[in-house]
């Protein structure tokens, strides 16, 4: 495996916006599956720690957050999921957070969300991206593969639980999650999916979700989660929000989006959660960055939405 130093070099270049080569990408992979294999279903994470929502290969608009959040490793970063499909550079995004957490194991926790998946990355984005950057699909194989070993769910001192959708019926418990096996392919139903699709709702109880996985879940179903797992917040993503980040659920979930002008189009800000030494939050809040040379010439985004 690549040195330290290899690894400060190729961090560089990526962030340089110069893409690895295939067989760096493969390394990479397989350094990052050892030490993923290693997390459990509920990665335990200290605070300080910044939380971080959907990136949707929005490259530049990442190295923003990295900008205004501060770098890794001198801030500590929980992602939750989402990091390519839809915009135009989810191979450096991806790239740059599997190579920082190589670098950094314990400073940067990455989780799974819907979009990474073999099924979800062949249709909004990621999989077309990687056969033109690549003219083979082996890249896109390398990192679908991975993300079979990405952690479910993260867990701030035991008060803040991260994850990417939602809750599931099946999964009421923090133990229960642990005891899942993740390390396969999104299934289209049960626990693991609805982690990963679910979203709150202003409705009671459990309800229908119009994405065709996971479920709509209500205030009393957060606040009993919360109290049976000893929770201040449950904190996720999956969802635009116009502010970068939402309330709802009276402040037992906290909905944070890090695309900001999501799609290059929807005129959303980003947004970060900072937990502090003890836990107390602030979000910080950022416009996208400017556009590189060249990027108007991008193929367009597939026109699939939310």
């Amino acid at each position: 495996m690549a040195s330290t130093s290899d690894l400060d070099a190729q961090i560089e270049q990526i962030r340089s916006g110069k893409q690895l080569d295939e067989q760096q990408i493969k390394l990479l992979c397989e350094k990052a599956k050892e030490i993923l294999s290693q997390e459990s279903n509920v990665r335990e994470v200290s605070c300080p720690v910044t939380v971080c929502g959907d990136v949707h290969g929005q490259f530049y608009d990442l190295l923003e957050l990295f900008r205004i959040g501060g770098e890794v490793p001198h801030t500590n970063y929980l992602f939750m999921g989402d990091y390519v499909d839809r915009g135009y550079f989810s191979v450096e995004a991806v790239t740059l957070l599997v190579a920082l957490k190589v670098r950094y194991p314990e400073r940067i926790s990455i989780l799974r969300g819907n979009h990474e998946s073999r099924q979800i990355t062949q249709v909004y984005g990621f999989y077309d991206e990687c056969l033109r950057k690549y003219a083979s699909p082996a890249v896109w194989t390398y990192f679908t593969d991975l993300f079979d070993f990405l952690p479910l769910t993260g867990l701030v001192e035991r008060q803040i639980f991260c994850l990417h959708g939602g809750l599931s019926p099946q999964a009421t418990t923090l133990d229960a999650i642990r005891d899942m096996d993740r390390f396969q392919e999104v299934p289209h139903e049960g626990p693991m999916c609805d982690l990963l699709w679910s979203d709150p709702d202003d409705r009671a109880g459990w309800n229908v979700s119009p994405r065709g996985a996971g479920f709509n879940f209500g205030k009393t179903v957060s606040e009993e989660f919360n109290r049976t797992n000893g929770l201040r917040i449950i904190a996720r993503a999956h969802q635009l929000v116009m502010e970068g980040f939402n309330w709802s659920h009276d402040r037992n979930v906290v909905t944070i989006f890090s695309a900001p002008n999501y799609c290059y189009r929807c005129g959303n800000q980003g947004g970060i959660m900072e937990l502090d030494d003890t836990l107390n939050y602030s979000f910080l809040q950022y416009d996208p960055a400017p556009r590189p040379q060249g990027f108007h010439k991008q193929p367009r985004a597939p026109d699939y939405f939310l």
